[in-house]
């Protein structure tokens, strides 16, 4: 049984849900990076979803993408980036209860392909990776990874988004392993004010269709929208602009990057 689904039915259990912030890994160094990572874990992150900077960040919108060219200003290389999750993963085990935080990865197909599919999957296993999210990547060239995730135990997560059919979707579930990743909006990751109407219906119809826990992603960035998500369905929220932008802000002022860190994460994790 994977982190995932050891995590989400304690949730479950508990009648919580899940709070994962995404961050990119060396943004905007490798030791701050390291710094605020850990102080998310310390915060209270029920998981978390780490991304590979790349230079074509297709699905990300302009504070992730600033945070990329951060993290590759830096020197960020993929061998670092594997470091980084391996510190990351003792980190966790050593203050969580039972080893059971996830570590997701978000990353893009050249990186993956460039490294060699298995090498890259059986190198992020021996990181502590639990999942992968290729966010580039159709459903349709999956078969690609499938076998190098299955042989190496790793979870394939895979987007499902408004324009997804209830067929799609049933095909995505049987594909998919850990959980769902619902796209709240169409077009890029970044912080929105609201959402449209049909967000609820949407994650409803996904629910309908799907076996796996469902967590949302794409536009979340405040309180609200958690709980508007959360009384729809969802199991979790993921929000990475929001967090991300924390760190664009103290760039000149650690202390404070940390301080904000902390209190946003703290304040999302309050149940609605």
């Amino acid at each position: 049984m994977s982190k995932y689904n050891i995590l989400f039915q304690k949730l479950k259990e508990q009648k919580k849900h899940a709070f994962i912030p995404f961050f990119v890994i060396g943004d905007p160094d490798y030791q701050t990076s390291l710094t605020v990572v850990k102080k998310a874990i310390d915060s209270g992150a029920d998981a978390l979803e780490l991304g590979l900077a790349f230079s074509d960040p297709v699905a990300d919108g302009v504070v992730i993408q600033a945070a990329d060219k951060r993290a590759l200003d830096s020197s960020i290389k993929v061998d670092d980036a594997f470091r980084f999750i391996a510190e990351i993963r003792e980190y966790a085990n050593k203050i969580t209860s039972e080893c059971l935080l996830p570590i997701g990865l978000l990353v893009y197909c050249n990186l993956v392909y460039k490294r060699g599919v298995e090498k890259f999957y059986s190198d992020a296993k021996k990181a502590g990776v639990d999942s992968i999210l290729i966010a580039d990547m159709p459903l349709e060239e999956s078969g690609l990874v499938l076998d190098a995730a299955k042989n190496n135990e790793i979870d394939q997560i895979f987007l499902v988004t408004q324009t997804s059919s209830n067929e799609r979707i049933k095909e995505i579930n049987k594909l998919s392993f850990g959980f769902i990743y619902l796209v709240s909006v169409l077009g890029v990751t970044g912080a929105r004010t609201n959402f449209s109407k049909d967000v609820s219906a949407f994650i409803k119809r996904v629910k309908e269709n799907s076996t796996l826990p469902v967590c949302v992603g794409f536009g979340i960035s405040n309180k609200n929208q958690v709980k508007e998500v959360i009384d729809a369905g969802a199991d979790g929220a993921i929000v990475g602009s929001a967090v991300v932008k924390l760190i664009e802000n103290n760039l000149g002022n650690k202390e404070k990057m940390l301080v904000d860190i902390e209190s946003f994460i703290s304040e999302m994790k309050k149940e609605p």
